[in-house]
């Protein structure tokens, strides 16, 4: 057995507009924005702290439970361009197989669109895999509801 102690992680997104994607992840994924630095009433107060170059540069959300990890959305000068290496599966089929597993990833989906996500294709279980909605968020990323 390993003594290798498990680690916490941060998933970090690159994006132009890092609060607002970070506050569509906290839709998808019930996360909260944590409460601003020590001294500043409002997070648009520590911002405005900054030095102008500074400003809008990353958001935060997590999970209010303190369980899944923390999101980290940091602007990035460049767009993203090609196929994403990692992507989230947002678990809301799990359990379900056939048309009620459909009917679960189609409610999803329905919920998330009018928050400025868009369907993508619709992969059918298989011999290995139940079905799953490909899907993208505001800035393009791809995630899937699994």
């Amino acid at each position: 057995m390993s003594s290798t102690k498990i680690k916490q992680f941060q998933v970090t997104f690159d994006c132009a507009e890092p609060e607002r994607v970070a506050r569509f992840w906290c839709e998808v994924l019930g996360y909260v924005v944590p409460p601003p630095p020590e001294g500043f009433a409002t997070w648009d107060d520590f911002n405005r702290s900054l030095p102008p170059e500074d400003r809008d540069s990353g958001f935060v959300c997590m999970d209010p439970s303190g369980v899944g990890p923390r999101m980290y959305f940091q602007r990035v000068p460049e767009g993203k361009v090609v196929k994403n290496r990692l992507h989230l599966d947002v678990r809301v089929g799990t359990g379900l197989v056939g048309e009620e597993r459909l009917a679960a990833l189609e409610a999803e989906c329905a919920r998330l669109i009018p928050l400025g996500a868009v369907r993508g294709r619709l992969l059918l279980a298989d011999d290995d895999n139940e079905s799953c909605l490909v899907m993208q968020d505001i800035e393009g990323n791809e995630f899937c509801l699994d």
